[in-house]
């Protein structure tokens, strides 16, 4: 009958889905670990927890997040293979604030057309970085939504879930006067922001494609550079003999400061200085660009700061040298005090708490270098 309505009429391409699965099964097999058990396709990823029933009082911990505006870059640009690890570096690495180690994760795409190879190509850049983190992707969903989505666009999600020892939870209980604030250089933006960002350049008739001294390269692999993550680098540092790490704050949506007072008890102080860091290029030109406040580029953007530890003074050097031999630049630039020791710059904002948590209080003070 002429009149007949298929699913494939109505927009969505079954075939293609199954076509896609195929593309990305060897990427997948490659981000697993020892307790995976079945394999992809089913309807659950299933991991074994035997080793976490032998802990003395194991505490499980999950994240969920998406990579927000970003994926507009990635569609403009119709590279796909790197979004996997903003999505990635988004939810394992909250999930290491708390000590955690993130032992399994799951994935969530939105289309509104399924192209096997873009899929096979998102879903790539997932495994390679849950690879990276010793994370295990043991599942996730593709769903074509004609109608809702345009043909070539896409949003991701992500959950994973992970473990820790009560005794090694770490967070506000842990931190104490003296303790230094230590800086862990990010990749660039990150997944936050874009929404700021992606006005800049509009605002300013920038192309993707116009190459930026300043950055090295075109406008839009400097927006398209991958999130760092962190999530090895940390578990090592946190494993370090002689290396006591108190708190550690994940430097996204709110930015430092906000993010630094969620990982601080309500009565300490902690004061970091901007002269302690250059941040990258990209930070001062999209300020530059939109004449964007300062206060407004701080709660927006990570400036160059990608997560943040907080430890005692005489540990500093050791953690240091931990995270530079994995590639990771970090400095002190700040110190913890006693709120009621503190002190407080005249006629600087200082943050306290955030995202409904009653924290502690952060003031940045002082200039970057030129």
């Amino acid at each position: 009958m002429s009149d007949q309505i298929t699913y494939a009429a109505a927009g969505v391409d079954v075939e293609a889905g199954d076509r896609a699965v195929e593309l990305m099964k060897a990427d997948v097999r490659r981000a697993t670990r020892s307790e995976v058990l079945g394999a992809l396709g089913g309807f659950a990823g299933m991991f074994d927890a035997s080793a976490i029933a032998r802990m003395d009082r194991p505490v499980l911990a999950t994240s969920t997040d998406g990579v927000g505006t970003k994926v507009a870059i990635a569609q403009a640009l119709d590279r796909h293979d790197t979004i996997g690890f903003d999505l990635v570096g988004m939810v394992v690495d909250d999930i290491v604030v708390c000590g955690a180690e993130p032992l399994f994760m799951t994935d969530y795409i939105a289309t509104g057309r399924v192209v096997p190879e873009r899929i096979a190509a998102i879903v790539g850049g997932i495994a390679r970085a849950c690879e990276q983190a010793g994370v295990a992707l043991v599942g996730g969903e593709t769903a074509e939504h004609p109608g809702l989505l345009g043909p070539e666009e896409y949003d991701v999600a992500g959950a994973a879930t992970g473990v820790v020892e009560y005794a090694g939870v770490l967070g506000p209980q842990r931190v104490r006067p003296g303790d230094v604030v230590l800086g862990l250089a990010s990749s660039g933006l990150h997944s936050n922001g874009y929404s700021l960002v992606r006005k800049v350049v509009e605002h300013a008739g920038w192309a993707l494609d116009r190459h930026v001294d300043e950055f090295g390269r075109t406008l839009g692999e400097e927006l398209l550079e991958p999130t760092r993550v962190y999530a090895a680098d940390l578990l090592a540092l946190i494993r370090t003999p002689g290396v006591d790490v108190h708190a550690l704050s994940h430097v996204t949506g709110g930015g430092l400061a906000a993010n630094l007072a969620r990982v601080l008890p309500s009565d300490v102080f902690a004061r970091v200085d901007r002269s302690s860091w250059t941040p990258p290029a990209v930070f001062s030109t999209v300020g530059r660009l939109g004449t964007v406040p300062r206060t407004d580029l701080e709660r927006t953007l990570n400036m160059g700061v990608g997560f943040v530890a907080m430890l005692p003074a005489d540990h500093v050097d050791a953690a240091t040298a931990v995270l530079r031999e994995r590639g990771i630049q970090a400095w002190p630039m700040g110190e913890v005090s006693a709120l009621e020791d503190a002190v407080v710059e005249d006629g600087v904002e200082v943050v306290r708490g955030a995202k409904g948590v009653d924290g502690g209080s952060v003031q940045v003070v002082g200039e970057h270098p030129a």
